[in-house]
């Protein structure tokens, strides 16, 4: 029960930051309307959903779907795909942009740090198409650059498809997206080293402490928090990894590696005008990562005593 000194407390907090409440309720209203409101639509999972019928007119169906969502022997090789995908990600995803972080934070001389950092966000803002149709034809056996440097440092006899080679296609979708993605996720890894007290480096310098030994003790502590901050909102969305890059570097060839979630609820949902049942693969895929995240940030608050709720 909230006491009146307490209501009173947050009243005068209110009063005191109201500008900064004003600035953020136009956004508490974008994720109340496009993330709490789409949550009735959920109700189609239980109903053998008709297009133009009424709320009251559907046919309830209880938890049909999900037991022929878990019966399917296709959802367990399509988890399978989700899940190596997302691991490696993570593990790629997460450790190279701090490493890439560190050393640019190293960088003395301001113009070339600006010049790096420059270009390697460039990437995340072009389209996944454009990036598909660069990395298809880096791999391509007809004029692909991996190949020719394969073939004339001899290194193999002739070209491989890698496009259609299964055992290849996560590692190609995992290295893609971290050439995409790497500068602009060590954005907030950089921010939070530009936070670190100058002269905690300064002490460290009289003391005779190396470069090596300044990153190790002084700006690696010193970003913690955010690294595991960002390493928890990463775990909840371990199974959530969408379907564009997937979509667009998979073919009928890797379609038993290429397949995830996403594009399983696309194809075996909507595609076929099951509409119930690819909602009963979304509620599967929000309740994992819910799941996912609470476990995270449990065992992270246990033993580090640092927690994102």
């Amino acid at each position: 029960m909230v006491t009146p000194k307490k209501k009173r407390s947050f009243w005068r907090i209110f009063k005191q930051q109201k500008y900064l409440y004003l600035m953020s309720l136009p956004f508490v209203i974008w994720v109340i309307v496009f993330h709490y409101f789409p949550l009735w639509g959920w109700t189609m999972a239980f109903q053998n959903y008709r297009p133009g019928l009424t709320f009251f007119e559907q046919e309830w169906v209880g938890f049909e779907h999900f037991i022929a969502l878990f019966q399917d022997e296709r959802f367990y090789l399509v988890l399978r795909n989700t899940l190596a995908m997302s691991i490696m990600g993570l593990l790629l995803g997460f450790t190279v942009p701090i490493l890439f972080a560190v050393l640019l934070n190293e960088v003395r001389k301001k113009a070339f740090k600006s010049i790096v950092q420059t270009v390697s966000y460039l990437p995340h803002f072009v389209s996944w198409v454009v990036v598909a149709g660069i990395v298809t034809k880096m791999l391509s056996i007809d004029g692909g650059i991996v190949n020719q440097l394969l073939t004339s440092t001899g290194l193999v006899d002739e070209p491989i498809q890698f496009m259609t080679k299964g055992e290849w296609f996560w590692i190609i979708v995992t290295l893609s997206d971290l050439w995409k993605e790497m500068g602009w996720n060590s954005i907030i890894f950089l921010a939070a080293m530009a936070g670190i007290d100058p002269q905690l480096y300064e002490a460290a310098k009289v003391d005779g402490a190396s470069r090596w030994r300044q990153i190790w003790h002084i700006t690696l502590p010193g970003i913690r928090p955010t690294i595991l901050v960002v390493l928890i909102l990463s775990i909840g969305h371990l199974i959530t990894i969408g379907f564009e890059k997937q979509f667009l570097l998979g073919n009928s060839t890797v379609v038993d590696y290429s397949e995830v979630l996403d594009l399983y609820a696309l194809n075996y949902g909507i595609g076929l005008g099951r509409f119930s049942y690819g909602t009963a693969i979304g509620i599967f895929n929000s309740l994992v990562s819910i799941i996912l995240l609470f476990l995270a940030n449990g065992i992270f608050k246990r033993f580090t005593n640092q927690s994102v709720m």
